[in-house]
């Protein structure tokens, strides 16, 4: 049954309510001693993000355990799915929470330690940078033994989520040189990189880290930086963020972190999603 005008209108009305409600100030940090007092450490992750979160599995649910185990509690997990811009998850799931009632959390993975986002985001610590994101391309051998540029691609079926950096980028690119040949309507690098491997197209772009968790090892395959000037080549730091005041919280955060790393865990970690890893 359709819903009636007059509902949908009351549905707006109440959600309208629930915003004006909802605090206009950031919510109490949470603290060091709080987290070993409740017994949880409650850790925000994205939803449908692989290899770092995908069905209750990815690396950042292992970090996630471990950091909880690191610090002698328990975790919970409050996954989420994106907004529209970072500055609004970080608003829902570190400083305020959801006027829906959702969230904040103690932590927020998979955040860009990015200095301009720092600067529109006072009431967050971002800090703990675990691995770097890079856009990149796979590509088979046979077919495109090198790609200097993006030249070699004109008139072959390219894989790429639409709606993402590789996807912009490769859109856009030459005042759309390859648009008649790109593939868009992959959800992400490693629906792309799948594709790559059933022979759907000869190459594949996204996050290195999609494309590394599909393509793993196979020699008959290359993944590189994407060969164009806007391409970040050296990618980006991704960290963690919590509430500003929450400093005692970051420092035991960024101790164990530092901990994983030199004892080898986050290598097992990342491994396990068949990507290698190296301190951001």
């Amino acid at each position: 049954m359709h819903t009636t005008d007059r509902s949908r209108r009351a549905l707006l009305r109440g959600l309208a309510a629930a915003a004006l409600v909802s605090p206009l100030w950031p919510a109490a940090a949470t603290t060091l001693t709080q987290v070993r007092e409740r017994g949880t450490l409650k850790v925000g992750l994205y939803n449908d993000m692989p290899p770092f979160h995908q069905n209750g599995q990815g690396i950042d649910v292992d970090l996630a355990r471990a950091l909880a185990d690191a610090l002698g509690v328990k975790l919970a997990l409050l996954p989420f799915n994106a907004d529209d811009n970072m500055n609004d998850d970080l608003r829902n799931m570190v400083w305020k929470g959801h006027y829906l009632g959702y969230g904040p959390a103690d932590v927020l993975l998979h955040v860009p330690v990015d200095g301009p986002l720092m600067d529109a985001n006072p009431q967050v610590l971002i800090f703990g940078p675990y691995c770097r994101e890079r856009v990149a391309i796979a590509r088979r051998l046979d077919a495109l033994p090198r790609l200097d540029t993006l030249t070699p691609l004109v008139g072959q079926p390219v894989a790429v989520p639409g709606q993402t950096l590789a996807g912009w980028l490769l859109i856009g690119a030459n005042n759309g040189l390859l648009r008649d040949t790109l593939r868009t309507q992959w959800k992400d690098g490693t629906e792309a990189a799948r594709a790559l491997l059933q022979g759907e197209v000869v190459a594949a772009a996204g996050l290195a880290s999609e494309l590394q968790s599909v393509i793993q090892s196979d020699p008959r395959y290359a993944i590189t930086p994407l060969p164009m000037p806007r391409a970040p080549r050296d990618g980006w730091a991704v960290g963690m963020a919590v509430k500003r005041d929450a400093q005692d919280l970051a420092e035991a955060l960024s101790g164990a972190l530092g901990t994983l790393g030199q004892n080898g865990r986050m290598r097992q970690i990342f491994a396990q999603q068949h990507l290698p890893w190296q301190a951001a």
